[in-house]
């Protein structure tokens, strides 16, 4: 289970002095902890996952902002960071592995127009679900409905 992994990974962390793996491992632990204590349940691993793709989400979005004030130091804080918790979601699909995909949403979906963009990108997040960023999606669904 992916909590287990998580703890052990700490673990291999704290001896191996390695800080900034480790601050990065709790801080995802604390998330997972937080939700279950909001929610008192037990999070399986999909849900986990899912915690886990929002703390990368978050690390992407805040990269732009530490590239605009040219701090080279954050950045490459950051991007060890996204490194870190990358090595625990599913591999990331590339927009050439989505095109079929999406592809094939649009036609189940019988999208003809960019006005159908919001049920093709629910469609596409449920099918594929964190394999791709919601940004990396919606580039590719504007792409196809811009073609249609």
């Amino acid at each position: 289970m992916l909590k287990e992994k998580l703890m052990e990974d700490l673990k291999d962390c704290m001896k191996e002095k390695k800080e900034l793996r480790k601050n990065v491992i709790q801080m995802i632990r604390a998330a997972i902890l937080q939700i279950e204590k909001d929610k008192q349940i037990e999070l399986n691993d999909d849900q986990i996952i899912e915690i886990i793709a929002k703390e990368s989400k978050k690390r992407k979005d805040s990269l732009a902002d530490y590239e605009k004030s040219g701090r080279q130091d954050l950045i490459d804080n950051i991007n060890e960071e996204i490194n870190i918790i990358s090595e625990y979601l599913p591999k990331q699909l590339s927009k050439e592995e989505l095109l079929p995909i999406i592809k094939e949403i649009i036609n189940e979906t019988a999208a003809t127009s960019i006005k159908d963009m919001g049920k093709v990108m629910k469609a596409a997040k449920e099918k594929i679900g964190v394999a791709a960023d919601g940004k990396t999606i919606n580039e590719v669904v504007k792409e196809l409905l811009d073609i249609n």
